[in-house]
């Protein structure tokens, strides 16, 4: 069974067979689940494709990029006006 040492500033290092298995890369999130009295590590990444269809309403049209663009211009304008000292 693979361990790790706990450092003073309460560090661990994830064995190499562990990171593997879970698919973990540098950056990647991890998550410790308490379960009982079991601490489970799971990998917390998401795939970006995994996201796919997240903001989906049915009947909302899709809005090009331009449309967007326009938008944050419209929001942004409205808050530097409002900011503006009198």
């Amino acid at each position: 069974m693979p361990s790790a040492s706990l450092t003073s500033k309460g560090q661990i290092t994830i064995p190499k067979v562990i990171r593997d298995w879970l698919q973990l890369r540098t950056g990647d999130r991890v998550d410790f689940v308490v379960d009982g009295e079991h601490v489970v590590l799971q990998a917390s990444t998401l795939d970006f494709r995994s996201l796919r269809g997240l903001l989906h309403k049915p009947g909302r049209k899709p809005v090009s990029l331009s449309e967007m663009d326009a938008a944050v211009a419209k929001a942004h304008a409205a808050v530097r006006k409002g900011s503006k000292r009198k």
